[in-house]
């Protein structure tokens, strides 16, 4: 689908102008271009050019999937909550509930000037692809991001009822088997090992604190140029207040341990710190145990099974514009067994 196939029916730029105009947004007056700038899975981004101003404008596919209007104004308030914090985070200016503006829930924030791992095909960009010590600080930045998240006080921020943090960990098999018995039409097969062991080994306590809950290389972006500095933590659609360390999971549940290689999907692991050295720096910036932490990469693996299995679907019944979900396929029945493996080998 072309740039302008994605514009056309999706951003409606006369009314789009009219409704920013109202708010005071920035470029007021001044004639609006659009330009498309990705679409995952789930979610379309798109960047608005008026006069000197660049802003942002995030909403759903043309297909609206059922809740994902209302998942747009969830993101608008966990980020609208971190606008004081030190979380990278793109500021956000304002969000629009009415559905008959331009199709769904949409909302406006800054322009992030900056790069992504997922679009960076199969290299890093310089010097983060010659110079393996200045690349080992992308990961360091990763974690430090998901560290300082964990870390906001949440109920001060306005997220009171934000989530249910409460019984989070007990409810989380239950939770993503229902799920995914709302569009299952195949087995896969380790799910039902993994849901065992993950009702057997929950935590007994954790500390509770927001939680992006897709946190990896693809929902991140980060400045131009060296040192590593992270620019903001993206899509923000699974955001929820729970337990942290489940970030921390989705972070390292496919990371490679020396030996195994350094390629995995999208990213090149070469010259990256060991799993083991991202849980040690994380518990030191965070004072959170990760002793057990066997445990949520099996959780991270059980539920990204799951939810990508979700995407698969839709894509299998032809309700998905991104053919990129073909690929939630196999992903999905590798998640699933790696999660049984792990939770077979555990010593917890």
């Amino acid at each position: 689908m072309s740039e302008e196939d994605r514009v056309e029916g999706l951003i409606d730029i006369p009314i789009l102008e009219k409704w920013m105009d109202e708010r005071g947004l920035p470029g007021s007056g001044e004639p609006m271009t659009a330009r498309f700038i990705s679409g995952g899975a789930s979610n379309e981004i798109f960047e608005l050019s008026r006069g000197d101003h660049r802003v942002a404008l995030r909403r759903p596919p043309r297909q609206v999937p059922k809740g994902r209007n209302e998942t747009m104004l969830r993101e608008y308030r966990v980020l609208h909550a971190l606008r004081d914090s030190d979380v990278p985070h793109t500021q956000v200016h304002a969000v629009c509930e009415d559905t008959d503006v331009i199709g769904a829930c949409f909302y406006i924030m800054d322009f992030v000037d900056g790069w992504s791992p997922m679009n960076m095909g199969d290299h890093w960009p310089e010097p983060f692809e010659s110079d393996l010590e200045v690349r080992k600080g992308l990961a360091f930045e990763l974690v430090d991001a998901i560290a300082k998240l964990g870390q906001v006080d949440w109920k001060a921020a306005g997220l009171e009822g934000f989530g249910k943090p409460d019984g989070f960990l007990e409810r989380q098999v239950d939770r993503w088997l229902y799920h995914l018995s709302t569009f299952k039409f195949r087995e896969i097969p380790g799910l039902d090992t993994a849901a065992e062991w993950l009702r057997g080994h929950t935590p007994k306590s954790f500390t509770p604190g927001i939680i992006h809950g897709d946190y990896q290389f693809a929902n991140v972006m980060f400045h131009n140029g060296a040192p590593a500095r992270m620019a903001a933590i993206v899509d923000w659609e699974m955001a929820t207040v729970g337990d942290p360390l489940l970030d921390l999971a989705w972070v390292v549940m496919g990371w490679p341990d020396p030996g195994e290689g350094e390629r995995r999907g999208y990213v090149d692991y070469e010259g990256m710190p060991t799993s083991d050295e991202l849980l040690h720096r994380y518990a030191s910036l965070s004072g959170l145990p990760v002793d057990e932490m066997d445990y949520y990469v099996v959780l991270a693996r059980f539920k990204m099974a799951c939810v990508l299995e979700g995407g698969y679907a839709r894509y299998v019944k032809g309700g998905a514009d991104n053919p990129k979900m073909a690929a939630f396929g196999d992903v999905v029945l590798d998640m699933g067994a790696n999660a049984a493996a792990l939770a077979e080998s555990s010593r917890l």
